[in-house]
C-alpha cells in the first residue's frame, strides 16, 4: 500500500518521513530550498547565515562595556588577564558554528510555507523562554550562580532567539 497522508499510522510514518524528508528542489535562488511531497518547506540559507552572524554582532553589543560587560565579568569571576589569554579565533569560530547550528535548527522548525514574521518572532520568543532560558536557568541554579548572572545571559539568549525567529519568519 503506498504511503500517503490519508493512511499514515505509527508503523508507516517513520518510513514516509525517511523516504521523503530530504527530497528538496532548488528554487530559482540556489540558497532557498522548497520541500517536495508535503506542504512547501522553505529554508532561506542567506537568512540562516545572517542569523549566525547576528549571534556574534548581538553578543558583541550585549556583552560590551556599554551594556553588561562589567557585570558579566564580575558575575563570572573573570579577570582582565584571563580575558587577554582567550583564544579569539577558537572562541569566535566555535560561536559562529554553534550560531549556525542554532539558526538552521530554527529554520527547520519554521520551514512551513505558512510561517510569517509574526509567527517567526513568536516561535523565537517561545524558544528563548520555554527551552533555552529554562534549561540555562536549571544548570545555573545547580552551579550556584547568581540571579544577576542568569538574567544577563538569559536576556541575551531570549533576545537572540526572538531575533532569529523574526528574521527567518520575515525573510522567506
Amino acid at each position: 500500500m503506498p504511503i500517503s497522508k490519508n493512511n499514515l499510522n505509527f508503523s508507516t510514518t517513520y518510513q514516509w518521513i525517511e523516504v521523503n524528508f530530504f527530497q528538496f528542489s532548488v528554487d530559482t535562488n540556489p540558497f532557498i530550498c522548497r520541500k517536495k511531497n508535503m506542504e512547501s518547506f522553505i529554508i532561506n540559507h542567506w537568512a540562516v547565515w545572517i542569523c549566525a552572524i547576528l549571534n556574534l554582532v548581538l553578543g558583541a553589543l550585549w556583552y560590551s562595556p556599554a551594556l553588561f560587560f562589567n557585570s558579566w565579568k564580575k558575575e563570572n569571576g573573570l579577570t582582565d588577564e584571563q580575558l587577554k589569554n582567550m583564544k579569539p579565533m577558537k572562541v569566535y569560530g566555535l560561536a559562529f558554528i554553534l550560531g549556525l547550528i542554532f539558526s538552521y535548527n530554527m529554520a527547520f522548525y519554521l520551514g512551513d510555507d505558512k510561517t510569517d514574521m509574526a509567527w517567526g518572532t513568536t516561535a523565537g520568543l517561545l524558544t528563548g523562554l520555554g527551552f533555552c532560558f529554562t534549561l540555562f536557568t536549571i544548570i545555573a541554579l545547580f552551579e550556584l550562580r547568581s540571579w544577576k548572572y542568569i538574567l544577563i545571559n538569559a536576556g541575551y539568549i531570549i533576545l537572540y532567539s526572538t531575533l532569529v525567529g523574526l528574521i527567518l519568519g520575515a525573510w522567506r
